[in-house]
């Protein structure tokens, strides 16, 4: 599979600087199910936190929206240095579970995502997504800020759970995390000032060395678009190194998409290139 442009640089729904350290506190050991943790004053202000982030988004704008175009610049990173110049891109999103990116001024390398399937279009044709690579997608899907404030959020079963005041990105934050009712959890850096989130991040076990890995995303350059508040720079993380960086130039809500920008099938397996040389 082409390897030029990292999938990590195009996914992620991606500050202009390296991302500051986070001295926000751990979030408090949640209380078991069907204890009293809902009238736990931490809670309680866990959930109003979430409530003014989600009004300074847009409000039932933001919960709502089904479809995404955005258009900008991506980079790539290792050991913490920018690799090249960079890359123009294009991406369309659908809810729930519907991508495509296009990198390169010819937009000529395609990544297409349909629910649980994944493709990369190159002038060889069309190939199925490596399976490691749609593992690490549909990972960070599950824990978009959509799907979060979506349906993790109404899921009576989720805790929400106040971690304390602290500093992400030289900007003072309140810390709200949601334990799922697989355990899973998300953690949200919330604006002090605003309400804007400033970064969201998540962890896991690797299931090869079983080792922890966390990944995050920054958002910074706020700008309104159609009425609702939108982070034009993202830097992805992971374990604390800039993995990838995003600048957004333009970018349009509810836009009409059609469906076949979502369609793909396999013409060519690459591993069969490599057994032929």
């Amino acid at each position: 599979m082409n390897k030029t442009i990292p999938l990590l640089l195009i996914l992620c729904c991606l500050v202009a600087r390296p991302q500051a350290q986070n001295t926000v506190p751990p979030p408090v050991a949640p209380a078991q199910p069907g204890s009293a943790s809902a009238q736990d004053p931490g809670a309680q202000k866990a959930r109003t936190l979430l409530d003014k982030m989600i009004a300074a988004l847009g409000g039932n704008a933001y919960l709502t929206y089904t479809s995404r175009s955005e258009q900008g610049r991506t980079f790539s990173f290792y050991g913490g240095q920018a690799k090249g110049l960079g890359t123009d891109y294009w991406l369309f999103w659908q809810y729930p579970d519907k991508d495509r990116t296009e990198v390169t001024k010819k937009r000529d390398i395609v990544y297409v995502h349909n629910g649980d399937k994944g493709f990369e279009i190159t002038f060889r044709g069309t190939a199925a997504m490596a399976d490691k690579e749609m593992e690490d997608y549909l990972r960070r899907r599950a824990h978009s800020l959509e799907v979060v404030l979506r349906e993790w959020l109404k899921d009576p079963k989720t805790l929400v759970l106040y971690g304390g005041p602290g500093i992400v990105d030289n900007r003072m934050a309140e810390q709200v995390t949601l334990l799922n009712a697989k355990d899973d959890a998300v953690t949200i850096a919330i604006d002090a000032d605003n309400y804007l989130p400033l970064r969201k991040s998540f962890s896991y076990r690797d299931p090869v060395d079983n080792l922890k890995t966390e990944e995050a995303d920054t958002y910074g350059s706020y700008r309104p678009e159609q009425g609702m508040m939108t982070a034009h720079t993202i830097v992805h993380s992971r374990n604390g190194e800039v993995a990838s960086q995003r600048f957004i130039t333009h970018l349009e809500y509810n836009p009409q998409l059609s469906a076949s920008l979502f369609d793909a099938n396999v013409t060519y397996d690459p591993q069969n290139l490599k057994d032929k040389r």
